[in-house]
């Protein structure tokens, strides 16, 4: 056996291989067949009839090409214009199309084969007087002569133009008369069939057919490869033979081959035929530039030629109709510019691509209904679609309507990847002051649909961060300019820096998107401890990917593509110029209010913040910088307030990102070098050192919040002091300093920064306390560096700065200016005395005489200025309860990045608009709130306060109004809003048992009370907890208990029979309990509030970590705080129906132990207890505060209610829980209540009614043994108005409960008529009626009240006479039928002469004494015809 050849070996083995087989004469493994060609038939592949390749020719095989062709994969696919159109034969072989259309060069040169000369002419040279021939040369052909190919060298074309004027000379005279003739179509199937119609095929003058055959040569058939000279004599052969067929075909023959032709062939491949007919013509119209004789154009037709044809009016045809027109109507006369016959390359002029060089169309001027496609000028701007802009502005272009001006998004998006920098730079430059615009709303009223929301569904956020990749600065600027557009506002920054200093103003919340797919996928993860949730959302996160994170948040799905190494690079590596630089540092402080996990990935980043701290806060730079008309063309190496900023936001984040700055960044220093110098000292310009100088005081002020850096007090307090010295002094510069609101702005900081640092010496003594005491339970914390001795001096500087504020409310102009400073100091002093009390170390008695003189010299006679009169008016007008539009979003703003929507600037007379009282009279409320608490005896001298007007104006107008919806924007505003209630209900609290003539203010007092409970965000756990511990239950601030409100309850109810007396007999389960009246069970309720407080309180388990992390915050333990980012904002704490809470939550938790398969036998008393504590709230609620619950629809409030049958089995058949909610069902059964009622709607927390409903069901299946409390509540949803559904479940699967709905018609509370009104219509229904009435499921006596509705129902059916479909026909006649031949004449007569509901009559429903005429006409038109076969009609049902 032969071996395989092997590696290594060489081509002398493999012929010793060779040589070997040949010798063994061993049978080859793989057998050489050939295929037949199946073009010639069976019987081979006809290479039997062709000689031998090596008798005939010559061939020339090259053996260094390798036999197997290379692998063409790598090479990009080439497109056949008319791949369509080739011919392809069913059964031909895939191989041999390969073989013969492969154009490999192996293919070509392996294999060198002789041409067959042998049918070839051979002609003899002519003789010449010359030695040699004589050489070809080109310039003997003359240049008239054109050929008709296109594009061919200039020696290709004078050898053609030489060759045709040779078989010009040759030709035969038949061939020489047929080209003479007129002009005919290649093909008649190439005739239209109105050109038929119109002109016969071969005409004259006179309309006699030609006899005469008009012929050219051909235009398809070239006979290019028969590889011969007799090419052309057989394709003119073929030709002729064509036209003999045709001539021998009638017209009508010829329009049906034609239209079977265009019908079968490929419309591409037609109009390819039609271009070649085209081209011809033109070379021939070119040969012949003279105008053709009249003689001879009438008698050979030369008027004829080929029209443009179509199949049924295509699309296509129409348009290559349209082509050929254009083509056809440009001329030289349209060119501006002629074309001349001395240039170059211009004797054959191409119109249709000159035709760019045209004037303009001018724009449409019309406006249409019709959208145009929006475009934009080089500044961002819309320009119109009827504006016609000259041409030299550069904003036209060859694209998509060229006529009209501007770019258009996606032109814009096209030129972001071109090649050219300039290109690239431009659109990017575009598309940032779209973005710029868009934000600010000048599209809003223009476009249709949202700008940026199109621009980031088409990938404009990681176009952008493409860019950012770029090598080119330019490209890189423009991108970080359109970066900065789509994520930063400066105005939402500006705000934010203005209420830095307001009360808890630092505590931002996050700029995180609240997504409703993150939404549903936490709901899922509901059962999961938090721990489990968060690594399971960051993996989550990290497996998605990076488009889809960025389409519900921008910011992580940036931080996902390693956006800020980027920055790091550029800001490090690039150095770009001042603008980009401080971009950057703009869009680094957005990322960083993002979430404290962005302020991680800032700090984790390799180099940036290093790069941040050493370039951009220095402690040395160049001091020409400061120097009038100094051009700064680099920001590397100077200070900068923006990196200031950018360290200050990070800080926010969390207490351990801030020491990592102050330790490991060495911002201690640079703190220290900023702080200490003067503004007007630094190397900078003037504004420039005024904001670094801010930003430096709101750093420190960030860090001491944390307790931290309040070391630098003691190095720095000569110069804090200084300044406190010097604030007099800013009201002689007010109206001289161009910088005064630079300069008031960081006299701000400086007093933020000093009541942080009170607050934390405030917590020194706690701590060493702690420490002596031993180690406990808790963490050891060392104090802080300061003590409440080094603080307290600061109080006069403030106090006396105060004073003299304060006299100035008067000068308007001023006292605007300075009330930002102002309420920086009440709050300075109201942290003071809050924190003072505490110390063990300060004599109560002159912390009391402080007190006193603050009450007597300064606050009582500001209360008694009449700007605080008006500053109290302004409250509601600056209100955004009393006005929702002010914190409405931006119209572009999108969910993916969050905004305050500031663009443009708040208003003025808004909450955080510049004549907004909301900072001061916060302010004020909450120092006189702290005084109060110290000095109890000061209390009664502040009762004006809540005797204001505009105060109590703007109460009654916010409390009921329905809040905005929750967006970052409202969240921020409401935050500062639900400060100044809170300050004034507890002022309220204070007085309320002290100031006798409280009482007037207590109802309103408490629905404000009400109200906020429900409407306070995450981080106000503590107010909320102070509210239910302290007001929301407390007797005071419910006054109708104590002046007669029982008893005014029992007299509606007198006066209002028709509900409370309908329930005055609960049936035999409440026999023992007699149902009290409504006013002992509001006497009972009153006196039992302690315990309902510590009811609803013991079930707020579930925010104790929030309550304690807002504690730290409201009670300034600043040891203790974590972050300044307040909780994500995904609602308000508490829900709106939370007086329901108990009773929801026992209901989960009872549902929950039977899902899991525990059965719960018996309630224990504290359950009963809960119940009924819940429901002595609500019901004490819905009598006294019915406006406070409006917000919950009837449906959600008889839903809650529902879960009382729901709970524990017959916990509904307890004695208190019986009676209170047979009370709060009479009050949810008045007319009112039940117009108002819903259950269609969707409700919060049930996924639809019709479930909760069918659990209703069940249960009274199981546990109601009959009761009629329990029965009015299954009865309720079945009204006529509501869906049909519900009645199906009861009549369906659920019949039996019509054998326990035994509700007497007496005691039912709901009127008949909104069961029987209108008629039903279901046929569903109505058969479900009639069998369980003549089936006896449905009696009187089991269920008296559905009894009658479906004796109303079917009675209305069976006699209704309306056209309606033929099966409700049929339906409606055979009940009637049916009900004549009833063997029950009770229920006979029941369903014949029902007449009207009667609650008051026995059976529940009045009859007729004897049929209406028209009744008794229907009945016996029905039951007289036909007698025998009714009886064999088949069932309706």
């Amino acid at each position: 056996m032969l071996s395989r050849p092997k590696p290594g070996e060489s081509e002398a083995d493999l012929l010793r291989f060779q040589n070997q087989f040949l010798a063994a004469r061993a049978s080859p493994a793989v057998k050489v067949v050939k295929k037949a060609d199946k073009r010639r038939g069976a019987g081979g592949s006809g290479d039997e009839e062709r000689p031998p390749l090596q008798d005939s020719k010559d061939v020339v095989i090259l053996e260094d090409f390798p036999d197997v062709l290379p692998a063409l994969t790598p090479a990009p696919p080439k497109k056949s214009k008319f791949k369509n159109a080739c011919v392809c034969f069913n059964d031909e072989d895939p191989e041999e199309r390969l073989e013969c259309q492969d154009r490999h060069i192996t293919a070509v040169f392996s294999k060198i084969i002789e041409r067959d000369t042998s049918t070839a002419a051979v002609t003899m040279p002519v003789p010449t007087g010359d030695p040699f021939p004589r050489a070809f040369h080109r310039s003997e052909i003359k240049n008239e002569v054109k050929v008709e190919s296109g594009r061919k060298s200039i020696f290709a074309q004078k050898i053609a133009a030489k060759r045709a004027a040779e078989e010009a000379v040759t030709a035969p005279p038949a061939v020489e008369t047929r080209r003479t003739h007129g002009r005919l179509a290649v093909s008649g199937a190439m005739c239209s069939p109105g050109s038929a119609e119109e002109e016969p095929l071969h005409s004259t003058k006179d309309g006699k057919p030609d006899d005469g055959v008009s012929t050219q040569q051909p235009h398809i058939i070239t006979g290019e490869g028969l590889g011969s000279l007799e090419s052309e004599r057989e394709a003119l052969a073929i030709h002729e033979e064509n036209l003999q067929k045709l001539h021998s075909m009638t017209q009508e023959e010829i329009l049906q081959e034609q239209r079977r032709l265009l019908v079968q062939l490929d419309p591409s491949l037609v109009a390819f035929l039609k271009s070649r007919h085209g081209v011809d013509e033109g070379q021939e119209r070119r040969e012949k530039p003279g105008p053709p004789e009249p003689g001879t154009e009438s008698q050979h037709g030369a008027k004829e030629t080929v029209k443009d044809f179509s199949v049924g009016g295509s699309g296509m045809e129409e348009s290559v109709r349209t082509e050929k027109d254009t083509r056809m109507e440009i001329t030289e006369v349209d060119l501006p510019i002629k074309p001349q016959k001395e240039w170059i390359h211009m004797n054959n002029v191409e119109f249709e691509k000159l035709e760019w060089i045209k004037d303009l169309p001018h724009p449409r001027q019309k406006r249409t209904k019709k959208g145009m496609q929006a475009r934009f000028s080089l500044k961002g701007e819309l320009i119109p679609p009827d504006a016609d802009l000259p041409t030299h502005l550069g904003l036209h272009h060859h694209g998509e309507e060229a006529e009209r001006a501007g770019y258009s998004l996606q032109e814009l998006f096209h030129l972001c990847r071109s090649q050219i920098i300039q290109q690239r730079t431009l659109a990017l430059q575009v598309l940032g002051h779209v973005v710029q615009k868009a934000k600010a709303g000048e599209f809003a009223s223009s476009l249709k649909g949202s700008v940026l929301r199109l621009l980031l569904d088409a990938g404009f956020l990681f176009l952008l961060r493409f860019s950012l990749d770029d090598t080119v600065d330019n490209v890189i600027a423009a991108s970080v300019r359109a970066l900065h557009a789509l994520l930063v506002s400066p105005e939402d920054e500006e705000y934010l820096d203005q209420t830095f200093s307001w009360y808890q103003g630092m505590a931002v919340f996050p700029f995180t998107p609240n997504s409703e797919e993150e939404e549903e996928e936490e709901e899922e993860e509901e059962e999961l401890t938090l721990m489990e949730k968060t690594p399971r959302k960051k993996s989550r996160d990290e497996n998605k990917p990076d488009p889809d994170v960025a389409r519900y948040d921008v910011i992580k799905g940036l931080l996902k593509t390693q956006f800020l190494h980027r920055l790091r690079y550029i800001l490090e590596v690039v150095r770009p110029v001042p603008a980009v630089v401080l971009d950057i540092l703009d869009i680094l402080t957005r990322v960083a209010r993002h979430s404290s996990e962005a302020c991680s990935q800032l700090l984790a980043c390799p180099r940036l913040i290093e790069t941040i701290v050493r370039e951009f806060l220095p402690i040395q730079w160049d001091p020409r910088v400061a120097e009038p008309g100094h051009l700064l063309t680099s920001l590397h190496g100077v200070a900068c307030a923006t990196a200031m900023k950018l360290i200050r936001v990070l800080a926010s984040g969390g207490r351990n990102a801030t020491a990592r700055l102050l330790n490991k960044f060495e911002l201690k220093s640079r703190l220290s070098r900023f702080i200490a110098e003067d503004p007007q000292d630094l190397p900078l310009c003037r504004e420039e050192a005024i904001r670094l100088s801010t930003e430096a005081f709101r750093l420190w002020a960030v860090a001491a919040g944390y307790g931290q850096s309040c070391d630098l007090y003691r190095d720095l307090y000569p110069v804090l002091v200084k300044i406190l010295q010097s604030l007099h002094h800013l009201l002689s510069d007010c109206q001289e300093n161009p910088t005064f609101p630079l300069s008031i702005q960081r006299a701000t900081a400086v007093v933020t920064l000093l009541t942080h640092v009170t607050q934390t010496a405030g917590c020194t003594a706690e701590l060493q306390a702690r420490l002596s005491s031993g180690p406990g339970d808790g963490e050891q914390i060392p104090p802080p560096p300061v003590t409440w001795n080094q603080v307290s001096g600061l109080r006069p500087f403030l106090e006396t700065s105060l004073r003299r504020s304060v006299q100035e409310i008067s000068r308007l102009e001023t006292w605007q200016a300075l009330q930002p400073l102002t309420t920086t100091y009440i709050i300075y002093l109201g942290v003071y005395y809050s924190v003072c009390s505490q110390q063990p170390s300060l004599n109560p008695i002159d912390c009391l005489e402080e007190v006193e003189r603050l009450t007597s010299e300064v606050l009582l006679p500001l209360l008694s200025q009449p700007a605080m009169h008006s500053m109290w008016d302004l409250l509601r007008p600056c209100s955004a309860l009393c006005n929702p539009l002010s914190c409405s979003p931006a119209p572009e703003s999108l969910p993916s990045i969050v905004s305050l929507s500031c663009t443009g600037g708040k208003p003025l007379m808004s909450l955080a608009g510049s004549k907004s009282p909301f900072p001061f009279l916060t302010a004020l409320l909450f120092l006189i709130n702290n005084v109060t608490h110290i000095h109890k005896g000061l209390v009664s001298k502040y009762t004006s306060v809540l005797d204001f007007k505009g105060l109590k104006d703007y109460l009654l107008q916010s409390w009921p109004t329905r809040p905005p919806s929750i967006t970052p924007s409202s969240a921020w505003i409401l935050r500062h809003e639900y400060h100044l209630q809170y300050f004034v209900l507890a002022l309220a609290q204070k007085m309320a048992g002290t100031c006798p003539d409280y009482a007037q203010h207590a109802s309103l007092h408490h629905c404000v009370a009400m109200a906020l409970l429900s409407r306070l965000l995450p981080g106000s756990e503590h107010l909320a907890h102070e509210l239910l511990l302290g007001l929301a239950f407390n007797p005071e601030f419910i006054p109708e208990g104590k002046t007669g409100g029982p008893e005014a309850a029992d007299f509606s109810d007198i006066l209002h029979l028709g509900t409370s007396t309908k329930l005055a007999q609960p049936g035999l389960v409440a026999a023992g309990f007699p149902k009290p009246r409504r006013g002992v069970l509001l006497g009972e309720s009153y006196q039992h509030l302690p315990f309902i407080r510590a009811c609803y309180l013991s079930l707020f388990v579930h925010l104790e970590p929030a309550l304690a992390r807002s504690q730290v915050a409201y009670q300034r333990r600043t040891y203790l705080v974590q972050s300044l980012l307040l909780p994500e904002v995904k609602g308000p704490i508490l829900p709106s129906d939370w007086p329901f809470f108990p009773l929801i939550s026992l209901y989960n938790k009872v549902t929950g132990a039977e899902t899991r398969g525990a059965v719960l036998n018996s309630l224990p008393p504290d359950l009963v207890n809960t119940v009924t504590r819940n429901l002595q709230w609500v019901l004490l609620l819905e009598t006294w505060r019915a406006r406070v619950l409006q917000n919950i629809s009837a449906a959600a409030k008889l839903a809650r209610l529902m879960c009382v049958f729901l709970t524990g089995g017959d916990l509904f058949r307890e004695g208190p829980v019986y009676c209170y909610t047979a009370a709060l069902l009479a009050l949810y059964c008045q007319p009112k209540v039940l117009d108002s009622l819903e259950l269609d709607a969707p409700l919060p927390g049930l996924a639809s009614f019709h479930d909760l409903y069918i659990s209703v069901l069940e249960q009274f299946e199981g546990v109601s043994f009959g009761d009629p409390l329990f029965g009015v509540f299954v009865l309720l949803p079945l009204q006529r108005r509501f869906s049909v559904q519900l009645r199906l479940a009861v009549f369906g699967e659920h019949v039996s409960t019509l054998r326990a709905l035994g509700v007497p018609l007496k005691q039912f509370p709901v009127p008949l008529e909104r069961y029987t009104s209108p008629p039903e219509d279901n046929l569903n229904l109505l058969r479900q009626y009639f069998r369980t009435l003549v089936t006896g499921v449905l009696r009187h006596t089991w269920c008296p009240v559905l009894y009658a509705v479906a004796v109303a129902h079917v009675n209305s059916f069976i006699f209704s006479q309306d056209s309606t479909t033929q099966e409700a026909d049929t339906a409606r006649k055979s009940m009637l039928r049916k009900t004549w031949l009833l063997v029950d004449e009770v229920l006979k007569k029941h369903l014949l002469y029902y007449k009207v509901p009667n609650p008051e009559s026995p059976m529940g429903i009045d009859l007729y004494e004897q049929l209406p005429p028209i009744r008794l006409k229907y009945l016996q038109m029905v039951t007289k015809k036909e007698p025998k076969e009714n009886m064999q009609m088949s069932d309706p049902e």
